[in-house]
């Protein structure tokens, strides 16, 4: 007889112990989602499925590391099932199958390694590689694997030639790229019958977490080995859908019941994480999506206090009212600040140097670490002094060798005429340096906010000495600050923030043209997606929530409940001189 899931809720132990056949578990936010997929995973192996026919995805190492450590002690008497990544079981499934001219001991390329392949293909045609960038081959090539589309696909004879060169040069290398593992794996049991058959023996039950969050070759692997058991238990919630950018398709979610008509349906409503007021504002702005599985989250935590709203005249007085209020919450180590793009940091980091106010940037560099920050930077030291060889040295070797020439000759002189924001100007100009990004980076657009960001900060400068001034004496500190041993208030993107909690969250930029993105504004589709953004970064919020905003409030400030508001007011522009550091 299985032991019965201890400390579940109703919904949660009616989910972990559900029986054999297709199963959606719609978990909001803060529901228990990782617990009730880890007591499902025991929940099996206590009936009796041995380990090794289950097969348990996770979208990170890090959630499988969770969910393992979560389960290991109830469970290591049976040993454990399968618990990794969609890439992870694609790679062991390709070593026990060698196909597609491929040993065993094919090696797996990285972004890098792609890069380098297409770029040498680009080479070899003798094509100009700033006419054909390499980074916009390689996203093309990603998306026919992720896609699963046909090489024809790619629209045009230059796109379809460089992929078969590519794919010949992997082959040549016995390699596999990353979107190979899924993708191959779906090749190998499409063309190989016998093979399905044999993996669908022996995985006899299926578990996917975040499937709000699979493309068509994750959805595609899945449909193929769960097709004929059936055994499929997915968890996620479209309402954290917030990744169509790498390919993911929540309509594979929102559609279930179409693919699997059988299917159990449990939805865990129940919040543990937030307040009241936070759960009813989250709720009221994701509420005016149109596209969504239908879903009342509640809570029985305290009502807790109102949401709070600040207007500020531009991003630098929203820096410095944020780390006012940070001083005076006082739990750094509980706190954390969400934006959009990683752009908006630069005055955050700066303000949070000036009032001594530890932190840490997750999943990214700082603002003046980053390349095309250094990039920029050392051009604009090199005119205003010459002798700087380290920057000069920093040009020659960032920029392609004719732009590099002139910006040696001419930055002394242009320093000398134009303000530091229009010295940039001549710089991006001479390099075309948005070009040059493109061809060597994904994120050139991301890269290119950051030096929007650094233009506006050089338009507050009277003169390249003073900007100068600021940037290194805020380097200076930031570096001393770093080594500092104290918690420190954590800063991220809200894309990085998703399964994360925090006691504070103050969510900055909350601006139409920033959430939602501009590029979001012409679609409705992506409008939505920025909502679930917004909606993701509102419930991450244990106890107190602070949007701010400048410039323009975002539309999503509207959709919350006025009742659930408590608004700080708009902080009016000063004719004080801002200040940086001492």
């Amino acid at each position: 007889m299985p032991i019965i899931p201890q400390n579940l809720n109703d919904r949660q132990l009616e989910a972990a112990t559900a029986g054999d056949g297709p199963l959606l578990i719609t978990a909001g936010a803060g529901s228990g989602k990782t617990k009730t997929l880890t007591q499902r995973l025991a929940f099996l192996l206590e009936k009796g499925v041995p380990a090794e026919q289950i097969v348990a995805i996770t979208f990170t190492n890090k959630a499988a590391e969770e969910i393992k450590r979560r389960v290991y002690p109830e469970i290591k008497s049976r040993g454990l099932p399968f618990l990794g990544t969609f890439h992870s079981l694609g790679a062991k499934i390709l070593r026990q199958e060698p196909s597609f001219g491929r040993t065993r001991g094919y090696v797996i390329f990285d972004d890098d390694d792609s890069s380098r392949l297409v770029k040498n293909i680009i080479k070899s045609l003798d094509l100009d590689k700033e006419r054909f960038p390499g980074a916009s081959f390689v996203g093309k090539i990603s998306k026919i694997k992720s896609e699963l589309l046909q090489p024809e696909d790619l629209g045009d004879d230059l796109a379809l030639k460089i992929f078969e060169k590519y794919e010949a040069g992997l082959a040549e290398e016995n390699a596999f790229d990353f979107d190979d593992l899924i993708e191959k794996t779906v090749r190998l049991f499409r063309e190989s019958p016998d093979v399905l058959r044999e993996y669908r023996r022996r995985f006899r039950h299926i578990l996917v977490d975040e499937y709000q969050d699979i493309n068509q070759s994750q959805y595609e692997l899945v449909r193929l080995l769960a097709s004929e058991h059936r055994n499929l238990s997915v968890v996620g919630d479209d309402c954290q859908s917030i990744y169509s950018f790498r390919g993911s398709d929540f309509r594979n979610f929102l559609n279930f019941e179409k693919d699997w008509p059988e299917a159990k349906i449990v939805t865990l409503d129940q919040n543990y994480r937030s307040t009241k007021n936070i759960i009813a504002a989250a709720g009221g702005v994701i509420g005016h999506n149109t596209l969504q599985r239908p879903k009342n989250l509640w809570t029985e935590n305290p009502e807790g206090d109102l949401v709070h709203v600040f207007g500020a005249y531009n991003a630098e007085d929203e820096a410095e009212w944020l780390s006012e209020k940070i001083i005076g919450l006082g739990n750094y180590e509980n706190t954390a600040v969400l934006f959009r793009t990683n752009a908006q940091s630069r005055p955050i980091e700066q303000y949070f140097i000036y009032n001594q106010i530890p932190y840490q940037i997750y999943g990214g560099l700082k603002f003046y670490e980053r390349k095309e920050i250094k990039d920029i930077v050392a051009c604009l030291r090199y005119g205003f002094n010459p002798k700087d060889s380290i920057s000069r040295e920093r040009i020659e070797t960032s920029f392609n060798r004719k732009p590099a020439a002139e910006l040696v000759e001419r930055l002394p002189e242009m320093a000398v005429s134009l303000s530091p924001a229009e010295l940039i100007g001549f710089v991006l100009q001479t390099t075309d340096y948005p070009v040059f990004l493109a061809t060597k980076f994904k994120n050139s657009e991301e890269r290119m906010e950051n030096i929007g960001e650094l233009v506006n900060f050089a338009a507050g400068s009277n003169s390249l000495e003073e900007l100068l001034e600021k940037v290194s004496l805020f380097q200076a500190t930031d570096e001393m600050k770093a080594t500092g041993e104290r918690p420190g208030v954590k800063m991220m993107t809200i894309h990085l923030s998703k399964g994360l909690e925090f006691q504070n969250v103050f969510v900055c930029g909350a601006n139409e043209g920033i959430l939602p993105h501009q590029r979001s504004l012409v679609s409705q589709d992506e409008l939505e997606e920025e909502r679930r953004l917004m909606y993701v970064a509102m419930t991450r919020a244990k106890e107190k929530l602070f949007l701010s905003f400048f410039s323009f409030p975002s539309r999503f400030l509207y959709e919350i409940p006025p009742e659930l508001v408590e608004f700080d007011g708009i902080k009016p522009e000063t004719d004080e001189d801002t200040i940086y550091l001492d």
